[in-house]
């Protein structure tokens, strides 16, 4: 995985959260707390979903084959689209199931130091890894919101590590709340409604980054940029004399597929055309190095041919010139 998958914010949040699922475990076993238990559950997924991300970029970083022409790229996808699915079933179902049995049938927390002395660690270690995952994704969002990131990243892990240790501090402080208020009162319902919310809170976020993987999974295009500078390098004005349409797709986080129909002389020989077609995927490639797969198609221009509704570019997703 490259360094824009965010190898760091993964080993980073891996580690955080296999220490905190251990400690979670031990004060529920002390206290018998809910919210602990579904705490240590949430943990133990999001160290199962950091794995999934490893694994899945490993499994992208194998070579194409006859069956797989265009590679492994969209297995980070796939990897990437697991991690909801089991943050929503083992970490945001069982957390409702453990809050509504709580609340149906509470009881006191005893030992109350073992929940209170384990969040506050938690808190700790889930910060060091959340702030990791900032550094590593202001090196590459730029002048992006944190939304438009999450929404328009190609690489997933970075936005599914983000999302999912912002989960992690809000659960936590609901973790808090939920033992706090439990104890002040007496009442262990408090527990088990502190428990219901951070289940609520994890199925949200789940359905998030469903959705989001879902569209990567579908085929994104190209960033807007992206295909500005593709427009700009595949036009030399003398063989190649413009970009009739152009379909541009993700094949993976780091792998772009271009297909486009350029307009060239009527009256240039075969070599020719050939030759500037060389030359403009080489100045394709200059300009978005993840430009891999190119496919240039040349043609001869008809502004009767366009006006008569002929070019492919008016299906959705081309571009006219």
């Amino acid at each position: 995985m490259s360094a824009s998958g965010g190898t760091k914010a993964i080993v980073a949040a891996l580690a955080a959260n296999l220490a905190i699922a251990v400690a979670k475990f031990v004060a529920f076993l002390f206290s018998g707390s809910s919210s602990m238990l579904a705490e240590s559950v949430h943990s133990m997924a999001d160290s199962g979903n950091q794995g999934l991300l490893l694994l899945g970029g490993k499994k992208a970083k194998r070579e194409a084959t006859p069956q797989h022409p265009f590679g492994y790229g969209r297995e980070r996808y796939i990897y990437a689209f697991l991690v909801s699915i089991v943050l929503f079933s083992v970490g945001g179902m069982f957390a409702i199931y453990e809050g509504y049995e709580k609340i149906k049938h509470p009881h006191p927390i005893e030992d109350w130091y073992w929940p209170i002395g384990v969040l506050v660690f938690a808190i700790i270690a889930e910060t060091f890894s959340f702030r990791t995952a900032i550094q590593e994704s202001n090196a590459i969002r730029g002048g992006q919101s944190w939304t438009e990131f999450v929404r328009r990243a190609k690489a997933p892990e970075l936005p599914v590590v983000l999302l999912e240790d912002l989960g992690a501090l809000v659960g936590l402080f609901l973790a808090l709340g939920g033992v706090g208020i439990a104890l002040l009162t007496g009442d262990g319902i408090w527990d088990g409604i502190g428990t219901l919310c951070i289940g609520i809170l994890l199925i949200v976020i789940a359905i998030v980054l469903a959705a989001e993987t879902k569209s990567l999974l579908l085929g994104e295009a190209a960033g807007v940029d992206q295909v500005k500078k593709i427009e700009e390098a595949v036009v030399d004005g003398e063989t190649v004399t413009r970009l009739i349409h152009m379909r541009t797709l993700h094949l993976g986080p780091e792998e772009l597929l271009v297909a486009a129909k350029v307009a060239v002389r009527h009256d240039e020989t075969a070599t020719q055309v050939a030759n500037a077609i060389n030359a403009a995927e080489e100045r394709i490639r200059t300009a978005v190095p993840i430009a891999r797969v190119i496919y240039l198609e040349p043609d001869v221009y008809s502004e009767a041919a366009a006006a008569a509704g002929e070019n492919p570019a008016k299906t959705p997703g081309g571009n006219t010139h």
